[in-house]
């Protein structure tokens, strides 16, 4: 198990016993200066005493409250698809967390990869990063990936993930939970989306949503599903996936990921008929080396899979055409909205100046997956 993997069987409950008892004791002791730091830094910007910037362009920021994955990525490509069949000009803005020197991390290299005609700047300083854009060419929207928290730039709409399968952090702010900061944080959010919806019920659903809407009753909800919609190889990265997913239907594989929640990862290849005899997890962003390929390489002989199976953030770097003959594909995700799709479009279209955005994934197509 990796160690991100036992802090989530600890925070969660999971793991239970003495020691584990004490370890959550810790971890809420520890819990109690961050959360007050958190707190006190949101209360600062919220009376406009720490400043922030503003942008004559539209900025839509997607985030989420806890640690780990909520399907920021699909999000942001939904987005970018969605501007760009209404003849807007989006430009992307993101951390770059883990990125190597002047290189784009893995997110860098799949948006590049997906949209190469939209422009993709990674730097902390996030204003300095939509200046730039909007100096080195025309921009109509501005796309801040993962900036929930960072509040040093104004933005015109706040879209915050949560996945239906930990949506609240386990109750706790971290490092006793894995909420980023306090649940009454989502009184900020202009839109909240609920992901990977299909993986909780009906009842659960409804729950979550009386939640959130206890906190913030005028944020827009939505509800959305992860959708595998083909597959991609190293040979085929510079050009449209050609492959279907039926051709892995009823097949072994040996699965990895880098990302921040493999086992929804697990879940969609299960969903796509693939029997998963073993996946192997990697920390997010994670960098693979030589030895890596070699050592998963060995594992896919040993085990006799007949495909070793990965997301799109982890195919884009790897740079080896095969892994000593053996056939190495992506699973490609897009979003699809169950719930709320028409009410996101129209805030989203305001915001970008349309009236209406409402090009996606088919309501029928959801249904059928889910």
């Amino acid at each position: 198990m990796t160690i991100q993997e036992h802090f989530y069987d600890l925070v969660s409950g999971r793991k239970t016993g003495v020691a584990a008892d004490v370890l959550r004791g810790g971890l809420r002791i520890l819990e109690l200066p961050y959360c007050t730091a958190v707190s006190l830094r949101n209360a600062l910007y919220d009376q406009q005493i720490l400043p922030t910037r503003r942008f004559p362009v539209p900025i839509i920021s997607v985030g989420n409250l806890t640690l780990g994955g909520t399907g920021k990525s699909p999000m942001t490509a939904w987005l970018c698809r969605l501007f760009l069949e209404q003849n807007l000009c989006p430009g992307l803005v993101s951390r770059g967390y883990k990125k190597k020197g002047n290189e784009g991390n893995d997110e860098f290299l799949e948006m590049s990869l997906r949209f190469p005609t939209v422009p993709h700047l990674q730097q902390p300083h996030r204003a300095e990063a939509i200046q730039r854009l909007m100096q080195n060419g025309e921009v109509d929207v501005i796309i801040l990936d993962d900036a929930f928290q960072h509040r040093q730039v104004e933005r015109n709409i706040d879209m915050v993930l949560l996945d239906a399968t930990a949506p609240f952090g386990f109750g706790y702010v971290f490092p006793r939970g894995t909420l980023r900061e306090p649940l009454n944080s989502l009184r900020r959010a202009d839109i909240v989306l609920l992901t990977r919806s299909d993986l909780v019920s009906e009842t659960e659903r409804k729950k979550i949503r009386q939640q959130v809407a206890a906190i913030n009753p005028k944020s827009i909800w939505g509800e959305t599903v992860h959708i595998p919609t083909s597959l991609v190889s190293l040979e085929s990265m510079s050009a449209e996936p050609i492959e279907s997913l039926e051709s892995i239907r009823g097949q072994s594989a040996l699965a990895f990921c880098g990302i921040g929640n493999p086992a929804a990862f697990h879940k969609t290849l299960e969903r796509c008929g693939v029997r998963v005899e073993k996946l192997i997890p990697f920390s997010d962003h994670y960098r693979y080396t030589d030895r890596d390929i070699d050592e998963l390489t060995r594992t896919a002989k040993e085990l006799g899979t007949d495909v070793i199976l990965c997301t799109v953030k982890d195919l884009v770097k790897l740079n080896r055409q095969q892994f000593s003959g053996l056939s190495l594909r992506a699973v490609a995700i897009e979003i699809g909205f169950t719930l709320g799709e028409s009410e996101v479009s129209e805030s989203l279209g305001k915001s970008g100046g349309r009236q209406k955005l409402d090009r996606g994934i088919s309501y029928e197509r959801v249904l059928k997956w889910s």
